[in-house]
C-alpha cells in the first residue's frame, strides 16, 4: 500500500471539495484560493496517480470513473477523519475548529446578530461562518454543520432543536399610506390595497395567513410588488409602499417609533418557531452546543 504523504492528503481534500461544488471556480471562492492554483493541484495529483481524475470542457468538469471511484473513498475518509477531530474537543477546555451554519436572514438578525460578538469572546478558537440564505438548501452536502430555519420546512431526517417560542405574524403599514389608501376594516379589503408579496426559499409565494379567534382567512391577491427579502418589504412599506406581511419582532422597532403601523389589528396568525437542525448522523459538535446554550441562555424579544 502507498504511504500518503502531507501534499496527497491535502490535495485529496482539494479534490473532494472541488467535486462537491462541481467545479474548481466555486471551490476556489470557498476556499479562497485562485482557481488556478486548484487546477494546477489537480494536475500535479493525477500527475502523481498516473490516473485522470476529471475530464475537463472549457465550460465544465465531470469526474472519470477512477475519479468517482476515488470520491467515494475520500468522502467516507474525510468524514471518519472529521468525527476523530471533532471528539478531540472532549479533551478540550474550550471547542475549537471551524463551524459553519446556514441561517435564515430573519433569524439571523433575530436570533444569532444579538450573540455573536459575545460567542466570538467567549470561544475564541472557534472559526465561525455564518451563511445568510432564505433560499432551501440541502446542509449537509454543502458542506454545514447546522441550519437554522423554520421548524416545519426542516427535512424529516435532521435533528431539530427549538430556539424559541411560536412566532407572531401580523401586517403593517405606514400611515401616510393608509390616509390615501380605501377602506380597510376586514381581511376581505386587502384585495383593493397595495400589497407587497414574498417569495420564500422554495419558489413559492407566501399566502398570508389571518386568523381571529375561529375565523381563519389566507390571502393570496394581486400583489402589487413580490420580494424575497424581509427588509426590503419593511422598507418599502415605510416609504408609503403598501402593506407588507411581517414578524412582529422584526417590525417591533418600527411600530415602537410609529414610521409603522399595525393593519387590522385583531387578525394575525400563530408561526412555526426557530429550529436548529443538523444531521442525525454525527453528534452535536462541541461548538455548536456551545452556540446552542448560549442562544438559550439570552433572552430575545421574540
Amino acid at each position: 500500500m502507498l504511504s500518503l504523504t502531507r501534499s496527497d492528503l491535502g490535495d485529496l481534500n482539494l479534490f473532494r471539495l472541488i467535486a462537491e461544488e462541481g467545479g474548481f471556480r466555486k471551490a476556489a471562492d470557498k476556499l479562497d484560493i485562485s482557481a488556478s492554483a486548484l487546477s494546477r493541484a489537480m494536475r500535479n495529483l493525477e500527475e502523481r496517480q498516473g490516473v485522470r481524475l476529471f475530464h475537463r470542457t472549457n465550460r465544465r468538469i465531470m469526474l472519470t470513473p477512477a475519479g468517482q471511484e476515488l470520491l467515494n473513498a475520500v468522502t467516507l475518509g474525510f468524514a471518519e477523519i472529521e468525527t476523530g477531530l471533532e471528539a478531540l474537543n472532549r479533551y478540550r477546555d474550550h471547542p475549537a475548529g471551524l463551524l459553519r451554519i446556514s441561517v435564515l436572514s430573519d433569524a439571523a438578525r433575530l436570533v444569532l446578530a444579538p450573540i455573536l460578538a459575545k460567542y466570538n469572546i467567549m470561544y475564541p478558537n472557534v472559526r465561525l461562518e455564518i451563511a445568510v440564505q432564505d433560499n432551501v438548501i440541502d446542509i449537509i452536502n454543502n458542506g454545514f454543520d447546522a441550519g437554522i430555519r423554520y421548524g416545519d420546512i426542516i427535512p424529516e431526517d435532521m435533528i431539530a432543536l427549538r430556539l424559541c417560542n411560536p412566532l407572531n405574524w401580523i401586517i403593517v403599514a405606514s400611515t401616510d399610506y393608509l390616509k390615501s389608501a380605501p377602506p380597510l376594516n376586514t381581511p376581505q379589503d386587502l384585495y383593493h390595497h397595495q400589497c407587497i408579496g414574498t417569495r420564500m426559499g422554495n419558489g413559492k409565494i407566501y399566502h398570508w395567513e389571518l386568523e381571529k379567534g375561529k375565523e381563519r382567512h389566507v390571502i393570496s391577491t394581486e400583489w402589487s410588488m413580490i420580494v424575497n427579502e424581509t427588509i426590503l418589504s419593511i422598507e418599502i412599506a415605510q416609504n408609503n409602499g403598501g402593506i407588507c406581511y411581517n414578524l412582529e419582532c422584526r417590525v417591533a422597532e418600527q411600530l415602537a417609533n410609529g414610521t409603522l403601523v399595525r393593519v387590522l389589528p385583531e387578525w394575525g396568525s400563530v408561526g412555526e418557531a426557530f429550529h436548529l437542525y443538523y444531521s442525525n448522523r454525527r453528534q452535536l459538535p462541541k461548538a455548536l452546543r456551545a452556540l446552542l446554550d448560549l442562544i438559550r441562555t439570552h433572552h430575545f424579544n421574540l
